[in-house]
């Protein structure tokens, strides 16, 4: 069963064989499952009728024979419950960034595999999937030796100091959206602190994780440090949610999944979870604003990896006195969006695949309700082609608060526009959903553009701008968007927990 899956790309950017892991990865090696099962992994741009396949082990292993043949537990072999070890952070540090290295200079073979695995245009891969994951695992490379406590003045007879120490073994349940980017905001953190990590990429789109997986060997790495499951949500995932000696679990998924995790935590050991979630995202749009620039940013937000972002901007509202102008320009550049629509490897795409047929079958759901429900279809609304999952970029206008289209995760490229008069009618408009992950705002002028930023109820807003996600920089959501925060300094306060440690130097009773 282990052994390696080679994946033949041959398109006018990217040519080569790349062979694949096909096995577990736990303590330093590739092992066989127990009970074995295949998962079919799908080229999302070429097929409907499987006519491409790649073929890798995935499995549903949560068993008691699985755990009883593992020793007590398949998760913790090599990784027990210890912990990478205090007093090493410059050593991890220089293992993370050994594996930013390693991630740049296999970074066209990273993308070439994100790229047909999801969907997603190959330049949109390299220039932002990949740069921000090598700049998220060097990042926190940084911060590995600089984690520690504070001493703290009591008084004369008693010296107080605190430690930040690691969980041990964290578990990590990573997307299909933007698997390999994902996966670093997790690991990044998690190893600069000291953590072992059982990961569990996407069923639909393991590839990277399971090459990542060979880059954290040739990095240097102890065993165990951190291991690859592949394998179901309902097996896999909830066995990582459940287990008694896994002491902290981290998401990025759906606010349904999540809810999920938190309950079984609940159920088990009461471990910390955080949570990145959905969101129906605001982007704001007044009267003043430089409309030619708002427009490429707003066209960016919403259609950037074909919709499929928890942060994409699919609520736009516009001021009522460029409503005209703004519908003219943002269609005329939808449409230019429309006409790029293709092969992921070629040069000219900037809009690709749905990731899956479910994904698909879902978005065409959104856009048939938005028609029954009365919003009209401005631009787009079909599939584009005959194969592959290709939706065309869609605007609906006409909407409703109401609609299903305007107040539900929709996570394909489905915009819908609203008309609003004042300031304080959008930000209740903006505020009026169950999310709250990001938010945009443009206007030239900067106390109201600051004064509508700080009303969103979101983790994160942007003001003339869109997406600006950067390693230092948190990240994470309000309300049902989730709990806690990746990226910066934030992130590391989510891997570690704090020791108080009172000392008595002259107290005598």
């Amino acid at each position: 069963m282990t052994g390696t899956t080679t994946i033949e790309i041959d398109s006018s950017v990217f040519k080569g064989s790349i062979p694949v892991p096909t096995g577990l990865f736990i303590d330093g090696k590739w092992v066989d499952p127990v009970e074995p099962d295949m998962i079919d992994i799908i080229n999302p741009g070429i097929l409907l009728d499987f006519s491409s396949l790649y073929l890798i082990n995935a499995i549903s292993l949560h068993s008691d024979r699985q755990e009883d043949r593992c020793g007590g537990s398949w998760f913790l072999q090599g990784c027990g419950h210890r912990s990478q070890g205090r007093g090493k952070g410059s050593k991890r540090g220089k293992l993370l960034t050994r594996l930013a290295d390693l991630l740049e200079r296999d970074i066209d073979q990273l993308a070439a595999l994100e790229s047909i695995n999801t969907g997603k245009p190959l330049a949109f891969a390299k220039a932002r999937d990949m740069a921000r994951t090598i700049e998220c695992i060097r990042y926190f490379g940084g911060w590995a030796d600089k984690v520690h406590g504070k001493t703290i003045e009591s008084n004369e007879n008693k010296l107080a100091y605190t430690r930040h120490e690691p969980y041990g073994v964290v578990g990590q349940i990573i997307p299909w959206n933007s698997p390999i980017l994902m996966m670093s905001w997790k690991v990044g953190p998690a190893l600069a602190t000291g953590n072992c990590i059982v990961l569990k990429p996407s069923e639909m789109t393991p590839l990277t994780a399971l090459k990542f997986a060979e880059l954290i060997v040739e990095a240097g790495f102890p065993p165990g440090v951190v291991n690859v499951v592949t394998g179901y949500g309902m097996t896999v995932g909830q066995a990582i949610s459940e287990h008694m000696q896994i002491s902290k679990v981290a998401f990025t998924g759906s606010t349904l999944v999540g809810r999920k995790i938190l309950e079984a935590s609940a159920r088990s050991n009461l471990k910390v979870v955080t949570l990145e979630l959905g969101g129906k995202s605001p982007t704001v749009i007044f009267d003043d604003c430089n409309l030619d620039q708002t427009i490429k940013w707003a066209t960016q937000a919403m259609y950037g990896n074909m919709g499929q972002s928890c942060v994409a901007g699919s609520r736009i509202f516009v001021q009522e006195g460029i409503y005209p102008q703004f519908i003219e320009k943002f269609t005329a550049m939808v449409k230019d969006l429309g006409q790029a629509t293709g092969d992921p490897f070629a040069p000219t795409t900037r809009h690709g695949p749905q990731a899956s047929q479910v994904q698909f079958d879902r978005i065409m759901g959104y856009i048939a309700s938005g028609k029954e429900s009365g919003a009209t279809v401005h631009i787009g609304g079909n599939r584009h082609g005959t194969e592959g999952y290709f939706i065309q970029p869609t605007i609906f206008t006409d909407c409703t608060p109401d609609m299903k289209i305007v107040k539900e995760e929709i996570f394909g490229p489905v915009a819908v526009v609203l008309k609003f008069k004042t300031e304080e009618e959008v930000i209740e408009a903006a505020n009026a959903t169950d999310y709250g992950l990001s938010a945009c705002v443009f206007s030239e002028n900067v106390g109201r553009a600051l004064r509508v930023a700080h009303a969103f109820e979101s983790g994160s807003t942007f003001v003339n701008s869109a997406q600006l996600i950067e390693a230092s920089i948190p990240f994470g959501g309000y309300k049902a968007s989730g709990i806690g925060r990746e990226q910066g300094e934030y992130a590391l306060e989510t891997y570690t927990q704090v020791k108080a440690v009172h000392v008595n130097i002259g107290l005598v009773i």
